[in-house]
């Protein structure tokens, strides 16, 4: 089941962070087997990618994008930032994945 993963950084809302917490805790009473919030995240993506067209899951993904598209914006208009801060690379450095462990 794990033999190709990969790590992801996933930024998610507090409050989905807690439902997913509250879910794994019934998980866990009900299966009498401990499940953390990885499993539980994991299963819910695993999920939503089985529900391909769905109505609620687009409409999410297009709250998202306006979300994301009027912080840009408002980005763009604050001024704050340069031209160059804007385009210049990140410095944090990134190393390759040498795959699993």
């Amino acid at each position: 089941m794990f033999e190709d993963r990969t790590k992801v950084l996933l930024v998610i809302p507090q409050e989905v962070l807690g439902e997913a917490r509250a879910f794994a805790g019934e998980a866990t009473s009900k299966l009498k087997r401990p499940v953390s919030l990885q499993m539980v995240l994991r299963a819910f993506i695993d999920e939503g990618l089985k529900r391909d067209g769905d109505k609620a899951v687009l409409s999410n993904i297009e709250a998202q994008v306006q979300a994301v598209r009027e912080i840009r914006s408002r980005a763009g208009r604050d001024g704050s930032r340069t031209t160059d801060e804007r385009t210049r690379p990140s410095r944090v450095r990134r190393t390759m994945s040498r795959g699993t462990r």
